[in-house]
């Protein structure tokens, strides 16, 4: 073999890693088109799916929420229950699931599952062990993982920037001020697609005036980054037919104006363009 043989290869290695790393990082994300149109994932994008998650497994147990757990461990086991279960949604492959336990070690396709259905955790509660996984015939995916710890909630009447507190005890509710709270939900934005619905998706549904604050928030210190992610938790609240204590649309719309080229920002408001209804599906 030559050394441009040599070098090609080492290029689409470091093509194929890059790839396998961006899907990792958007998360349910490089699903939404198909989200938002309804339409099925073809096989080959599927695949390259299962890659980046054989490549890269969820972490098992899910970590707690912040402040117990570390918060960008906790942010990226949602983007991955978000992807894996976007995924199970799209995927046609998905009608027929067998069940594993390992996420880490390839399933025989033909071996018959010798497993219980999945565990989920409880809204609002860390699993504190790994349960097993649905996964299809083909694959090592899992379908239907637990999902983590939920976020706590917005605390609308509490100081704005209140550090999540649990005033009842332990075991009682986590709360948290407006302002911080609205950036956590910020940064899990690639959950508020069509087919996703969980413990982040309640507690968006219950701190809609929370949003709606730390988004004109994030305007008005032209923060545009975090206003589109926060925004576009208010565009799916929208098409989930909650009361909004503002309209989404024209701070969509000036957002996307005032806040630049940047690839997240663009990718953020149009999704929420898309769940306004501002453009064709």
């Amino acid at each position: 073999m030559t050394n441009t043989d040599d070098a090609s290869n080492t290029d689409n290695t470091a093509d194929a890693a890059v790839a396998l790393a961006a899907v990792r990082l958007l998360g349910a994300d490089v699903l939404a088109p198909y989200a938002l149109t309804g339409q099925p994932l073809p096989f080959g994008e599927a695949e390259a799916v299962r890659l980046a998650l054989d490549a890269l497994p969820p972490v098992q147990p899910p970590p707690a929420a912040p402040p117990a757990g570390d918060e960008q461990t906790w942010v990226l086991a949602w983007s991955d229950w978000g992807l894996v279960t976007l995924l199970g949604a799209t995927d046609p492959a998905a009608a027929n699931p067998t069940v594993r336990t390992d996420p880490t070690v390839r399933t025989n396709p033909t071996a018959a599952p010798d497993h219980a259905a999945p565990d989920h955790a409880a809204p609002g509660q860390a699993p504190d062990h790994a349960a097993p996984h649905l996964v299809t015939p083909a694959d090592s995916l899992p379908l239907q993982p637990p999902h983590p710890q939920g976020p706590p909630l917005c605390d609308d009447s509490a100081p704005r920037h209140l550090p999540p507190t649990a005033d009842d005890g332990p075991d009682g509710p986590v709360r948290e001020g407006w302002a911080p709270w609205s950036v956590r939900l910020g940064r899990l934005a690639s959950l508020a697609l069509p087919g996703l619905d969980g413990p982040v998706h309640e507690a968006a549904r219950a701190g809609a005036l929370g949003l709606a604050r730390g988004a004109s928030r994030a305007t008005l210190r032209r923060d545009f980054a975090t206003a589109a992610r926060i925004t576009r938790w208010l565009a799916w609240l929208h098409a989930d037919g909650v009361p909004l204590p503002l309209d989404p649309a024209p701070l969509t719309n000036y957002i996307r104006l005032a806040g630049g080229d940047g690839g997240r920002l663009a990718l953020d408001t149009a999704i929420a363009r898309r769940l306004l209804g501002l453009e064709p599906v």
